[in-house]
């Protein structure tokens, strides 16, 4: 296997190391306090952060994200270290060990890398993925786990994103549409439900509002679109375009409380028009 540059494990060996000092006696009284649970909304937050770099393109930032996201897992490992649980070594070792297992077509049972022209060499990126999971398989059957096949995907996960690995997975065993124009039609019969719906009250809305979002997350899936990426740039181009309209506005010196929506509506084409859109 190859092994991690001499650079990259100082740097890591650095990092473990200022993160024990933080959470000694003689470190910082905020980092003694934290917990595993305090941790949790700062390990999604930064990992969020690592996903807007990468969308805006900025390396600089992605460079500095991605160094908070590791940090976060050191914080993790010090405090489970400090109950006893495992270390940071532990923690990388286990990934790596586990990388080079759910690898076959790359790694021998040693560790050692496949020969170019291997048999064992996977000839594509479907192929792999599929090896992957069968050895994922293996590795479940193996440890007498009986979880379902949607047991294993966190609660903590953004509902939408939840919602299409759910469906993909469901859709691993079988239990699928056939063409994305079927997904389609089931938009549209939970669509006509919402409707009526709606006139029930709240509570019935909100259960059709649920199904219809399900629904949506399915036709993502079937069109190759990872949905919570599509909603995020959906969101920045309102957010680009409203903003747009709000300064034009401002500047021919109206408010926008004052005005009336078919009005704002002819300021919303206009910035969209300039987007070429």
């Amino acid at each position: 296997m190859t092994p991690m540059p001499d650079s990259a494990a100082a740097a890591f060996a650095d990092l473990v190391r200022v993160m024990a000092t933080l959470r000694s006696p003689e470190g910082c009284p905020w980092d003694r306090e934290q917990t595993l649970a305090s941790l949790s909304h700062y390990v999604l937050e930064e990992a969020y952060e690592v996903v807007d770099a990468i969308e805006r393109g900025d390396l600089e930032a992605l460079r500095e994200e991605i160094g908070d996201h590791i940090f976060e897992g050191v914080f993790l490992a010090q405090i489970a270290s400090e109950m006893g649980a495992f270390s940071a070594a532990d923690a990388v070792r286990t990934v790596a060990d586990k990388l080079v297992r759910r690898h076959p077509h790359v790694f021998q049972p040693d560790g050692q890398v496949h020969d170019a022209a291997s048999k064992e060499r996977a000839p594509s990126a479907d192929a792999a993925l599929a090896r992957w999971d069968a050895q994922k398989a293996e590795e479940r059957a193996a440890s007498g786990a009986t979880t379902s096949t949607l047991g294993t995907l966190p609660n903590a996960l953004p509902a939408l994103l939840r919602a299409y690995k759910l469906a993909k997975r469901a859709a691993g065993t079988g239990f699928d549409w056939s063409r994305a124009s079927d997904v389609i039609a089931k938009i549209e019969e939970e669509i006509a439900e919402l409707k009526e719906a709606v006139d029930r009250g709240p509570a019935h809305a909100e259960e059709e509002m649920g199904d219809l979002l399900f629904a949506i997350a399915n036709l993502s899936r079937k069109l190759g679109v990872e949905p919570e990426a599509a909603l995020r740039k959906a969101n920045e181009k309102f957010r680009r375009r409203f903003t747009g309209m709000e300064q034009a506005i401002a500047a021919s010196g109206r408010r926008m409380q004052g005005m009336s929506l078919d009005e704002m509506e002819v300021e919303w084409q206009r910035v969209k028009s300039l987007e070429g859109a």
